[in-house]
């Protein structure tokens, strides 16, 4: 399967998180309606990460990953283009890779994953891109979850 990645927009994202943007006008955005854990032992982590930019086109995705019972944002720092892909859950719980979605952001633009959404590893396009991270965790491997996919698919830009 072949997924052409769109734009990252706020509506087409909404089923699966928010997109965190600067706003327009001088002035301040909150997105903290977004950052949720349901484990009362897990504490909030900001990290900061670099990435290695994609080598080249298309993406192959083989493993997708959840944070089931919390929120996880990703805020760039210093990123080009950068992919967002998503897939909802199916019946066994683990993603439906025919139901995956891919989104191209731009370098102002960052998301938060709601609960259990099931997501890519992190992806920078064209260069090496560095990104904040917040995230709740508690030490256990409730924090995140991997799997890998029966039947990869591929992720490719339009045009």
């Amino acid at each position: 399967m072949r997924i052409i990645a769109q734009p990252l927009t706020l509506n087409a994202f909404a089923p699966y998180g928010d997109v965190l943007a600067p706003p327009a006008d001088f002035g301040r955005v909150y997105f903290e309606k977004g950052l949720r854990s349901r484990r009362t032992t897990a504490w909030p982590s900001l990290s900061v990460t670099h990435s290695k930019p994609l080598p080249s086109l298309p993406l192959e995705a083989t493993v997708l990953e959840r944070h089931e019972f919390s929120s996880q944002s990703f805020l760039p720092l210093d990123v080009s283009r950068w992919l967002v892909v998503v897939a909802p859950s199916g019946p066994d719980g683990g993603p439906d890779p025919s139901r995956a979605m891919a989104f191209l952001a731009g370098p102002g633009q960052g998301v938060t994953y709601h609960m259990g959404t099931w997501h890519h590893p992190l992806t920078a396009l064209d260069r090496p891109a560095r990104f904040a991270v917040f995230m709740w965790r508690d030490g256990t491997s409730a924090d995140e979850e991997f799997r890998t996919l029966a039947a990869p698919f591929t992720v490719a830009l339009p045009g």
